[in-house]
């Protein structure tokens, strides 16, 4: 079925990159691969996020051709035609008539055709914009295209460049629309759901599996799938920054550090809650929860517009490396352990990333070697931790193995901020009481 996101925004989204590009280029983008999981069995299919970003098309073996000032049509689409045989076993593709119809394409043809017609509507253009070296087999089809251009009439116009699409591409895909924002809340709101329903199983001499069994049903009952694999964490395998084993029981005492997204319709949510399995935070726990949560809250405080990006975690920086010294986990002052970077012992991530059609979405971070300025549309995560080491020498025992992190999607809107993860409770009060009445 056609994307949630409007033909004419796709229009319009191809129509800006071409205009970027100029009249003497050509723009490829491949949809991504099915990909083999073992012998014959191929991974779920997840369309390639530029690809879907220009076409809204969600299907394999096909290639957009984007041509300015093509007569015929500019936005040319080679794809699978239906095939009476193959959709016994796979089901029915779109064809070349629906892509047109139905995709707003303003051309189509049968992918298998696409080395006889695609080498002629290249011919003459100086420039071609495409990923090279992120698929070989596109990489090895796409030579042959210029190789067979040489020899067409004794020699065709080959183009002379290859630019990298993603320096055009992906500042484009940096802001948000209202329908992306709109799926983008969707995602967040489900994920939100996932992370309450995984609270409600998270009991002592549970599983993490299990944990996260209720954060997948909760998502593919909603209609969405996970953003990424999520992290389930009980004690101090929170102090993994990117564990995903999800084996380990839950013990009383334990907290439990959930970072788990769903995404919807390609579009991702990332939300990040460190829970106590017994229902209440320790002392230390609470201490340092509290530090995170407050690093946190003025981080989002420097989500706003005109602010430079990395401004939330020079923010959280400060927070966190004052709640340290405070606590006695660092024997510096705050000056000094930013200075040093020993409160990196503690909080050795950086404190977000852009957020889209991909969980880490693309973007450049630094403009011209300075921190890039927010604007409205762009989409952040704010996602400050401390992890303290099982076997940190030099700290009191009674901090070691404690894993924390809170982890929020922070939309940038016209006067300030819009947290799109607002619904799942992060005061220590709320989940507490949440929690009791599990």
């Amino acid at each position: 079925m056609p994307s949630a996101i409007a033909g004419e925004e796709f229009a319009r989204r191809r129509r800006q990159l071409m205009a970027m590009a100029g009249e003497e280029a050509v723009l490829l983008v491949a949809a991504a691969p099915e990909r083999l999981r073992n012998a014959d069995a191929t991974w779920p299919y997840r369309q390639d996020s530029d690809f879907h970003y220009l076409a809204g098309f969600p299907e394999p073996d096909a290639v957009l051709a984007l041509l300015p000032g093509r007569l015929h049509g500019e936005a040319v689409l080679f794809c699978r035609e239906p095939d009476a045989e193959q959709a016994r076993w796979h089901g029915p593709s779109i064809g070349t008539e629906r892509a047109v119809a139905d995709y707003g394409m303003d051309d189509a043809f049968p992918i298998e055709d696409i080395d006889d017609i695609l080498p002629g509507m290249i011919e003459g253009r100086a420039r071609v914009y495409c990923h090279f070296g992120r698929e070989p087999l596109f990489d090895a089809q796409l030579l042959g295209w210029m190789r067979r251009l040489r020899q067409l009439r004794g020699g065709g116009v080959v183009p002379k460049e290859f630019v990298a699409l993603g320096h055009l591409l992906h500042d484009l895909r940096l802001y948000k629309s209202r329908a992306e924002l709109k799926l983008m809340r969707a995602a967040a709101g489900i994920a939100g759901e996932a992370h309450l329903a995984a609270w409600r199983c998270a009991l002592q001499g549970r599983h993490e599996y299990e944990v996260e069994a209720e954060l997948l049903h909760a998502m593919r009952s909603r209609s969405a799938v996970p953003a990424f694999t999520p992290i389930v964490a009980a004690g101090s395998n929170a102090c993994v920054m990117h564990y995903q084993h999800n084996r380990a029981r839950l013990a009383g005492g334990d907290l439990l550090l959930i970072d788990a997204g769903a995404e919807l319709d390609c579009y991702a949510s990332d939300i990040s809650r460190t829970i106590p399995v017994n229902s209440r935070y320790s002392r230390e726990q609470r201490a340092l929860y509290e530090v995170v949560l407050a690093a946190q809250l003025a981080a989002i405080d420097e989500v706003r517009p005109g602010r430079p990006f990395d401004a939330a975690h020079h923010a959280a920086v400060r927070v966190i490396a004052e709640g340290l010294c405070a606590l006695g986990l660092l024997r510096d002052d705050a000056d000094a352990a930013i200075a040093t970077g020993s409160y990196q012992r503690y909080f050795p991530a950086k404190t977000g990333h852009w957020l889209g059609l991909d969980v880490h979405d693309v973007g450049d971070y630094r403009i011209d070697g300075a921190s890039r300025l927010l604007e409205p549309g762009m989409v952040v995560t704010v996602e400050p931790g401390i992890y303290v080491p099982p076997d940190e020498a030099g700290v009191d025992e009674r901090w070691r193995g404690i894993g924390i992190r809170i982890e929020d999607d922070v939309a940038v809107t016209r006067d300030g901020h819009e947290v799109l993860s607002a619904g799942v409770p992060k005061e220590p009060v709320e989940i507490e009481a949440l929690l009791a009445r599990r």
